[in-house]
C-alpha cells in the first residue's frame, strides 16, 4: 500500500464515541490499516478515570482467547494500536467487525466493556478467481440464453464492495447483475444477438468488475467464446432453490441431497454435467458434488460455531455448452460439543471479615461456543459457605460475599466453581479458588436509585414532608452511620436551602416555604449521604422537585372591561338575524392544565330567551330573530368558570342595547344604573366602618339623654327651692358720678348645699380674700380643698373687712327692658335713666353671675364661681328683705349681707301708669344661650 493510499485512509479516520453510564461500556470507531502506536481513544478521559487510578488498580486489558490487537498506556490513560489491524482476516464479511475487550480494575475490583468497531478502507481490489472463462456456445442458441459467470471476489464490504459489471464488446452478449438475499452475487451474461460461427468462430469478451472505493478499484478478466455448431436446448433444473440441513461435525462423504436437471437434447448435446460455481468463500472445501449424478456431500468438517448456513451455487452444462444454475442452502444443526469455558478474570486472595454483603472477591468470565439451549451456562459452587455466584453480566460470574465473615472461626476458604450447559448431555467445567480472611473497610453509602422525583402541591404549608431519600452502608457500627445534607447550590439565583431542607438522621426533606407554580415548576438539587467512617466516605444523588399546579387563580376577564364610572354598552340592530354575534367575553387563567380550562355560563340576564353564551369560546349570539318588543336595554351577566376542583369563576356584566340609531341609545342609557360590585374587602371595610358609625352613634344619643336627664334634675331642685330664694335689692340712686361704684360694700357668707356635686361655684377675688369681683378678669378657680377650707371659714364667721371696690363691669349693669344703652352709659359716664324693677334687678344679678360662670368652667385656687339656674317664674312676692341671706338656685352658695355696713331701705314700689316701664337688663351672650335654652323646653 502507498504512502498516498495511507494517507487518504488517516483523513477517512472516523471516530465515534457512545459512553452508557449504566453499564460502563465506551465504543470507538477506527479505521483497518492503521500504523502500529496510534491512538484509538482517551479511556481514561470517556470513563471519567484519574490516570492514578489507572495505576493503583492495576489497569488491564482482558480479550480473552482473542488477539491482543489494542493495549493500553496508562501513563496517558489511552489506547494504541498494537498490532495493524486487517479488517478482511479478522471478519471476512460479516459487519459491523468489532473488537470487544475489557477493562479491569482492582482495588476495589471493577470493569469496563470496550468495543471497537474496525471500519473498512477500500484496501482491495475485486478480481477473479481464474485467469480466464471459457464457454462452447452453439450458434443455435436462443435469444435469451443466459450463461452464468462466476463473480469476482472482493474482501472489502459495504460501499468498498463490488459495485458493477462491464462487459466489452457488448454486441451479442449484455451483463445481468444483480445481489442475492444471501451470500454472494448473481452474474449472468444474456445473448441478445443470435451467434454466427460462419462469421466469428471464436469470441473474446473483457469482464471488468469495478468497486465503489475512493479511489476506484477494478479488475478483469478474458472471456472466451468458441461458437459450435446448433444445440437448441439448454439444460433445466427441477427447482430453482435447493434446501437442506447438515448437522455440525458430520462425517466426510456424508450426502447432504442430490439436485437434478434435464436435457431433451439426444446425443452428445442431451449429456449434462453439475459443478459448483461458488468462487467466493470457502464451499469447495466443505462440499462437492458428482458431476454426472448430482449429489452433494461433505468433504471437510462442518464447524456450527464458524457458519451456521452455506449457500453454493450449481451449474449445470451439456456438450453444446448450454446451462442452467440454481442454488442450494444448507443450513447447519448445533450439536453439544464445546464444553463450557472457566476464565478467572480478577481473583482476590484475601478479603477483609467485616467487609459488607456482595463484596466480590473473584469475576470469571464463562464461555461456551455452542448455541441455543447447548450454550446456555449456569455455574454454581459447594455449599455451606458465606459466599455466593451472581450473574452480573452477559458471561460474566461475580463470586460475592453472602453474609458477614469472621476471622477467628476459619481464615480461609477453599471454593469450588462448577459452570455446566444446558446440552444434552449436559457439558460441565470447573476451578478451585482460595481465598483467605482479612480486614478492610471501603463501602461508601450507596442510594437505592440515582435519581429521584418527588411531587408536591403548590400552595404547601412550610415544613412539609416531601420525600425521603435513603442510602445504605453495608459496613457496620460506626462506619454505617449516614446523614444527609445538601450540596451547595443554587436555583434562580435563590441558594438551594432557602426552598428544601433535609433531616440530617433519616433523611426526609422538608419544604422551607409555601411554593408557587405560576413562579417555580420544578427544580433540582442534590443530596450527599456520608457515613461515620474514618476518613467518611460520600456519595450523592440527584434530586428534582416537581410542583403540581392548585386551582388557586380565578379567571380574569379581559373584555369587556368592567369601568366603575361609564357605561359601555353593545348595539344590536333590531333586524339582526338568528346567531348574530353580539360580543366576545375574552378571559384568561393564570394556572395550567385543566385548571386553565374556561368555560361560559349566562348567569342572569334581562331576556334570557334572546341571547346565549358558547360555552367554551364565550361568544355572545343572539338566539331568536329581534323584535320591536325587545327592551332596548339589556342586560347580561356572564360567569366564568375554570375545571379546577373546586373550581373558581368571575363574573361580567355586559350592557347590550337594541336599537338601530345611537341617540335612540343614548337616551336609554343616560339614566342607567350601574351595580357597583365590591370585593371582599371592600365588603368587609363598609361594614367595619358601618359597625362604628352605628356605634358612635348610639353613643352620643346616651351622652346627650343623660345631660337632658341631668339638666332636669337639676332644675327640679331650682324649682323647688325657688319659693324661699330671697332677691338683692337694687339702689341704683346709691351709684356715684356713673363710675358704677357702689358706695354699699357688701360681703357674703359662701355655704355648701347637701347636694354640692350639682353645684358650678365660682368666687372672684381681685384684690383681697373677703372681697367678691363679678368682673369676668382676675378671676381663678378654687380646687376642691381650697372649696372645704372657704366653707370652713364662713362657718366660723371669720369675715374679712370689706372693700370698697365692689364693681359690675357695664354690660352686668341692668338697664330698661328693650332699651340700648347710650353712648354715656357704654362709656360708663351717663346715670341710669330710669330705676329698674326688682325683678330686673335680680335678673340682671342673675346673669351676671351666670355669665361669670359661663366664662370659667374649672375651678383653681383663689377663685370660687357662681353659675346660677333661674326661671321667669320667680316674682317679687316671694322676695323677702335684702339683708337675709340670698340663693343661688342650683348653688351650694349663699350671699349673706353685713350688718356692719349702714344700708339704705328699699322704698316701696308703687304702681303708676306715668310711670314707664322698668328696663330689662340687657342680656349678655350667657343669658341669651339660657332663654334660648328655656324656649325649647
Amino acid at each position: 500500500m502507498s504512502d498516498r493510499t495511507m494517507a487518504r485512509q488517516v483523513l477517512l479516520l472516523i471516530w465515534f464515541l457512545s459512553l452508557s453510564s449504566a453499564l460502563g461500556q465506551v465504543s470507538y470507531s477506527i479505521p483497518e490499516e492503521m500504523s502500529k502506536g496510534s491512538l484509538v481513544g482517551n479511556i481514561a478521559q470517556d470513563l471519567g478515570l484519574d490516570l492514578k487510578r489507572l495505576k493503583s488498580g492495576k489497569a488491564r486489558i482482558y480479550t480473552g482467547d482473542s488477539a491482543e490487537y489494542i493495549e493500553l498506556n496508562k501513563d496517558r490513560g489511552v489506547l494504541l494500536i498494537k498490532e495493524r489491524i486487517d479488517r478482511e482476516a479478522l471478519c471476512g464479511q460479516t459487519t459491523p467487525c468489532a473488537l470487544h475487550l475489557q477493562i479491569l480494575l482492582e482495588n476495589p475490583m471493577d470493569f469496563y466493556s470496550i468495543t471497537v468497531e474496525i471500519i473498512d478502507v477500500n484496501d482491495n481490489a475485486p478480481s477473479f478467481e481464474k485467469g480466464r472463462i471459457n464457454f462452447r456456445i452453439s450458434e443455435s442458441a436462443i435469444l435469451g440464453s443466459k450463461f452464468m459467470l462466476g463473480p469476482a471476489i472482493d474482501s472489502d464490504v459495504g460501499i468498498n464492495g463490488i459495485q458493477s459489471y462491464t462487459l466489452n464488446p457488448s454486441d451479442n452478449f449484455n451483463l445481468k447483475f444483480k445481489n442475492q438475499p444471501g451470500h454472494g452475487q448473481n452474474l449472468e451474461m444474456v445473448l441478445q444477438k443470435p451467434l454466427d460461427r460462419e462469421k466469428q468462430q471464436d469470441v473474446i469478451l473483457v469482464l471488468t468488475a469495478v468497486d465503489g472505493g475512493d479511489p476506484q478499484l477494478s479488475g478483469s478478466i478474458e472471456i472466451h467464446i468458441t461458437v459450435l455448431d446448433a444445440n437448441d436446448n439448454a439444460p433445466i433444473f427441477s427447482q430453482s432453490v435447493y434446501k437442506a440441513t447438515v448437522t455440525e461435525n458430520a462425517l466426510k462423504g456424508n450426502i447432504v441431497l442430490a439436485v437434478s436437471a434435464t436435457d431433451p437434447d439426444e446425443g452428445i448435446n442431451g449429456k449434462i454435467e453439475y459443478s459448483i460455481v461458488n468462487m467466493q468463500d470457502n464451499v469447495r472445501h466443505l462440499f462437492d458434488i458428482n458431476k454426472d449424478s448430482g449429489q452433494v456431500s461433505v468433504v471437510g468438517i462442518i464447524d456450527f460455531e464458524k457458519a451456521r448456513n452455506y449457500e453454493i451455487r450449481v451449474q449445470a452444462s451439456d456438450h453444446g455448452g448450454l446451462t442452467d444454475s440454481c442454488k442450494i442452502t444448507i443450513d447447519v444443526l448445533d450439536v453439544n460439543d464445546n464444553k463450557p469455558v472457566i476464565d478467572i478474570v480478577s481473583k482476590t486472595s484475601t478479603i477483609a471479615e467485616n467487609s459488607p454483603s456482595h463484596t466480590v472477591v473473584t469475576m470469571i468470565n464463562v464461555q461456551d461456543a455452542d448455541s441455543g439451549e447447548n450454550g446456555k451456562v449456569h455455574c454454581y459452587i459447594n455449599e455451606n459457605i458465606p459466599f455466593s455466584l451472581k450473574l452480573s453480566k452477559t458471561n460474566f460470574f461475580s463470586l460475592v460475599t453472602d453474609s458477614d465473615l469472621d476471622r477467628e472461626k476459619k481464615s480461609q476458604y477453599n471454593i469450588s466453581v462448577t459452570c455446566a450447559d444446558e446440552g444434552v448431555p449436559s457439558l460441565s467445567s470447573s476451578v478451585t479458588l482460595s481465598l483467605q480472611i482479612s480486614d478492610v473497610n471501603d463501602n461508601a453509602p450507596v442510594f437505592e436509585k440515582s435519581s429521584y422525583e418527588a411531587f408536591v402541591l403548590e400552595n404547601n404549608t412550610p415544613g412539609l414532608s416531601i420525600f425521603t431519600v435513603s442510602a445504605r452502608d453495608a459496613d457496620f457500627n460506626q462506619n454505617a452511620r449516614v446523614s444527609y445534607m445538601l450540596e451547595d447550590s443554587s436555583v434562580n439565583g435563590v441558594p438551594v436551602s432557602s426552598l428544601v431542607s433535609v433531616s440530617a438522621d433519616s433523611g426526609v426533606i422538608h419544604a422551607v416555604r409555601s411554593f408557587d407554580y405560576e413562579q417555580i415548576k420544578d427544580f433540582h438539587f442534590r443530596v450527599k449521604a456520608q457515613d461515620g467512617g474514618s476518613p467518611p466516605l460520600s456519595s450523592n444523588v440527584s434530586m428534582k422537585i416537581i410542583i403540581q399546579d392548585q386551582n388557586d387563580n380565578a379567571p380574569q376577564v379581559l373584555y369587556p372591561v368592567q369601568s366603575g364610572g361609564s357605561v359601555v354598552a353593545e348595539i344590536v340592530p333590531r333586524s339582526a338575524d338568528v346567531g348574530y354575534l353580539v360580543t366576545k367575553v375574552v378571559a384568561v387563567d393564570v394556572d395550567s392544565g385543566q385548571n386553565a380550562w374556561l368555560s361560559y355560563k349566562l348567569q342572569k340576564a334581562t331576556d334570557r330567551a334572546l341571547f346565549e353564551v358558547g360555552l367554551q369560546n364565550g361568544e355572545i349570539r343572539t338566539v331568536r330573530q329581534v323584535t320591536d318588543k325587545d327592551a332596548v336595554k339589556q342586560r347580561l351577566t356572564v360567569v366564568v368558570e375554570d375545571n379546577g376542583q373546586p373550581s373558581r369563576s368571575a363574573t361580567v356584566n355586559v350592557n347590550v342595547a337594541v336599537a338601530d340609531s345611537f341617540p335612540e341609545v343614548l337616551s336609554e342609557f343616560t339614566d342607567f344604573t350601574h351595580d357597583k360590585e365590591y370585593n371582599d374587602n371592600l365588603t368587609f371595610y363598609l361594614v367595619l366602618a358601618l359597625a362604628v358609625v352605628s356605634f358612635l352613634f348610639i353613643v352620643s344619643i346616651i351622652a346627650i339623654l343623660s345631660v337632658k336627664c341631668y339638666r332636669w334634675r337639676r332644675e327640679r331642685m331650682f324649682y323647688k327651692s325657688g319659693a324661699n330664694l330671697p332677691v338683692i335689692p337694687y339702689y341704683p340712686p346709691l351709684y356715684a358720678g356713673g363710675t358704677g361704684t357702689l358706695q354699699h360694700v357688701y360681703n357674703y357668707d359662701v355655704c355648701r348645699t347637701t347636694d354640692s356635686r350639682q353645684s358650678d361655684l365660682k368666687y372672684a377675688r381681685p384684690y383681697s380674700e373677703s372681697i367678691i369681683s363679678l368682673d369676668n378678669s382676675g378671676t381663678q378657680t378654687l380646687t376642691h380643698a381650697q372649696h372645704k377650707k372657704l366653707i370652713n371659714e364662713d362657718i366660723d364667721d371669720q369675715q374679712k373687712p370689706p372693700s370698697a371696690d365692689w364693681r359690675f363691669t357695664q354690660n352686668q349693669r341692668p338697664g330698661p327692658s328693650g332699651a340700648a344703652a347710650t353712648p354715656e352709659v357704654a362709656m360708663g359716664t351717663g346715670p341710669w335713666p330710669n330705676p329698674p324693677t326688682e325683678a330686673e334687678q335680680l335678673q340682671a344679678l342673675m346673669a351676671a353671675a351666670n355669665e361669670v360662670s359661663e366664662a370659667t368652667n374649672t375651678l383653681t385656687p383663689g377663685t370660687m364661681g357662681l353659675s346660677t339656674r333661674y326661671s321667669p317664674q320667680f316674682t317679687l312676692q316671694h322676695v323677702p328683705d335684702y339683708r337675709q341671706n340670698v340663693y343661688i338656685p342650683g348653688s351650694t352658695a349663699t350671699l349673706t349681707a353685713n350688718p356692719q355696713q349702714p344700708q339704705q331701705a328699699l322704698p316701696p314700689s308703687q304702681a303708676s301708669p306715668d310711670e314707664p316701664e322698668p328696663p330689662k337688663a340687657a342680656q349678655t351672650p350667657a343669658s341669651k344661650k339660657k332663654s334660648a335654652k328655656k324656649e325649647k323646653k
